[in-house]
């Protein structure tokens, strides 16, 4: 039966004959956004929401005039369901004496900290799914557990976190003999200046380090910066240590999408892109690169948001069975779980991964929490359909806008919703590409971030200007070209003088943030008014400054102000006023 416009494209998609006709009459239509979305759509209606075809029915007759020419591919014997191995008792024989592996460890640490225990161990078969490897780590009453991980060579390594300043012991356990029973101690001490241990969710909707300092997450995203080469990742970090953002999304994975064709210098699994993938052997010189990175963004001061599962792959990682799925996830999180500035987000776009149910989703986040002892923050992104931010073990919604010009406009609706924080990872990108997405101009990108923050959330940054080497910074990192960071800074530096904002009663034509009577900042966005009348209960005196946030301007008033007052403004778009209680 031949293709035709009731065929649907995931059918050509997985036909590399009828792939090679999507390239010559589709282009870019292969590895890239519209690929996924469009996936089950049939053809008719995929030339019709196409720029090269929808005003040109030549182009669409010859499109199905080659299609005609090829009969169906039969669909891809699947392949054999593969089954959880589980560790033999006797991976060892008897022979070998228990806990003979060479070990070695610090004796000291600092607290939240990585804490590492290295065994020099066997190697025979596939020690990454032959070998079992925990430690119980003991802290006074207090017990966590760590699973342990294989490293090549021979070397397994088991990370822990420790929280609490002190004396510390543990003792291993595995199946292999030589790696079991193997005791040590350490003494953890104070953490390092500077550092306040790993982010929490505190009073609902917002975050603070373990040690109590709060967190204010001024997020950006650069999705496969670690997979470009040591010279552009180096300028990514430069780049950002010069910035404002506390947050970097990014994906364990390479990614194949827009602006991003070329092949990684590592890949996650034994194999190559000709051969195929042994997702049984995970390539240990990619993790070690990727926690290197990891590493360099904890000592700028950037929590690292790590999305461990992606559509957009040409190389069949997002789709490597369950099982495969499940080890994959244990690797990463028991690895990293010991970095104190580490999130988990199990996708970026997890609703284009049709091959997935949400009851594989929830197992998924089930293998994070059971690897991880440190109770890491976890969240789950969209793209079109919302997670279930109820679920449990969601500590914080992570949300991609859903509407071309609503976004952050319904951060305080979410928070009502869900009950937990807001972070509105992607509200569209400042660039000039030819998707919607991703031509904001850095105005409105900066208007997004201030709706979002008086209304009691957290927004996140992007970037994707035109660039003839194709390095756009939501991909690959680089350097910013926009106008929106330095005014996402001088944001940065206002909330960080304020206390926690969450919505207050407003006008009807403005939002306005805060805590009652003590702090109120009023966001006018586009509007440009000469003058705004406040009324407030009599009783309380207010400071009050107009803050023109594009110009980065704070002007005080003379006051303080009481009661029913009227204040001049510069009758401006995207002017903030600014009112804080006079102390006692």
């Amino acid at each position: 039966m031949p293709y035709s416009p009731e065929s649907i494209l995931w059918d050509l998609l997985r036909d590399k004959r009828a792939t090679t006709v999507l390239r010559k009459h589709l282009p870019g239509i292969v590895n890239a956004p519209l690929g996924a979305q469009l996936a089950y759509v049939p053809l008719a209606q995929v030339v019709e929401l196409l720029d090269a075809t929808k005003t040109d029915p030549a182009a669409q007759r010859a499109f199905f005039a080659a299609l005609a020419d090829l009969e169906h591919a039969p669909p891809p014997a699947p392949d054999a369901a593969e089954t959880v191995t589980v560790p033999a008792a006797d991976y060892e024989p008897a022979t070998v004496a228990r806990g003979s592996a060479h070990a070695n460890w610090p004796t000291s640490a600092a607290r939240w900290q990585p804490f590492e225990v290295e065994l020099r161990g066997p190697s025979h078969g596939n020690p990454f799914t032959d070998v079992e490897l925990t430690a119980e780590f003991r802290h006074g009453e207090r017990t966590l557990t760590a699973y342990g991980f294989h490293d090549g060579d021979g070397v397994c390594r088991v990370r822990l976190m420790p929280d609490e300043e002190g004396d510390w012991t543990f003792r291993t356990t595995s199946n292999a003999r030589s790696l079991d029973g193997i005791d040590g101690a350490f003494t953890c001490g104070p953490p390092p200046p500077g550092q306040h241990g790993p982010v929490r969710v505190h009073d609902t909707f917002h975050f603070r380090h373990a040690d109590g300092t709060r967190h204010q997450p001024i997020g950006t995203t650069a999705y496969a910066w670690t997979h470009q080469g040591e010279e552009l990742e180096k300028r990514t970090l430069a780049t950002l240590a010069e910035s404002p953002f506390n947050k970097l999304r990014m994906c364990v994975f390479p990614k194949a999408y827009l602006f991003n064709t070329d092949e990684p210098p590592l890949y996650p699994f034994e194999g190559s892109t000709e051969a195929g993938w042994d997702f049984r052997r995970p390539n240990p010189a990619f993790f070690t690169h990727l926690e290197r990175r990891i590493r360099e963004l904890g000592e700028l001061g950037v929590q690292a948001d790590l999305i461990l599962f992606h559509p957009y792959d040409r190389w069949g990682f997002a789709d490597m069975g369950p099982v495969a799925a499940d080890r994959y996830t244990a690797y990463v999180v028991s690895r990293l779980a010991a970095f104190p500035h580490v999130w988990w987000s199990l996708a970026n776009e997890y609703d284009l991964m049709t091959d997935r149910t949400a009851e594989d989703w929830h197992r998924t986040a089930e293998v994070v929490r059971r690897h991880d002892p440190h109770g890491h923050l976890i969240g789950i992104h969209n793209c079109m359909a919302f997670w279930d931010n109820t679920a449990d073990w969601v500590t914080h919604s992570s949300v991609q806008r859903v509407d071309v010009y609503r976004t952050a406009e319904n951060t305080d609706g979410w928070r009502q919703e869900w009950g937990k924080p807001v972070v509105v990872d992607e509200c569209g990108y400042e660039g000039d590409i030819d998707q919607g997405w991703g031509n904001l101009t850095g105005r409105e990108m900066v208007r997004r971030f201030w709706e979002g923050a008086v209304r009691g959330g957290y927004i996140g940054h992007g970037e994707t200007y035109l660039a003839d080497d194709e390095v756009l910074w939501w991909s690959k990192g680089g350097v910013f070209k926009g106008e929106s960071p330095a005014r996402i800074a001088f944001l940065r530096a206002i909330l960080e003088d304020a206390p926690d904002i969450s919505p207050l009663p407003s006008d009807w034509d403005v939002p306005v943030g805060g805590v009652q009577g003590v702090y109120h900042l009023t966001y006018f966005g586009a509007n440009q008014p000469r003058y705004r009348t406040f009324v407030m209960p009599p009783g309380t005196r207010y400071h009050a400054d107009i803050i023109d946030t594009w110009n980065m301007t704070i002007t005080p008033t003379e006051g303080p102000h009481e009661g029913v007052f009227t204040l001049p403004l510069p009758g401006l778009p995207y002017i903030a006023v600014r009112l804080r209680a006079v102390s006692a």
